[in-house]
């Protein structure tokens, strides 16, 4: 007899298949994911020079401006990568 997790798990299976990737097509999603890594790493080297310069110079509305412009690039990087890695997923399943 199924547990309700197996009959569920089938269920799933039937509505939407999982796809199994190729060690290639892996490779390219973490080629993706380096690459944005990278971008945001950088991101935050920059601006946080900058949050500390104005920082040290006593400035707390430019501090606060330049935190928010980090989360929100951040938050964007991320979503583009998300974004290109659903895409090359989609071409995968082509």
């Amino acid at each position: 007899m199924k547990s309700a997790y197996e009959l569920a798990m089938e269920r799933l299976e039937k509505a939407s298949p999982s796809v199994s990737l190729t060690e290639d097509q892996k490779r390219e999603i973490a080629e993706i994911d380096s690459t944005y890594r990278a971008k945001i790493a950088e991101k935050e080297l920059f601006l946080k020079d900058q949050i500390r310069k104005a920082q040290s110079a006593g400035n707390v509305e430019e501090v606060e401006s330049l935190e928010k412009q980090l989360n929100s690039e951040i938050r964007r990087l991320r979503e583009d990568c998300e974004a290109k890695k659903e895409k090359q997923r989609a071409s995968f399943g082509k």
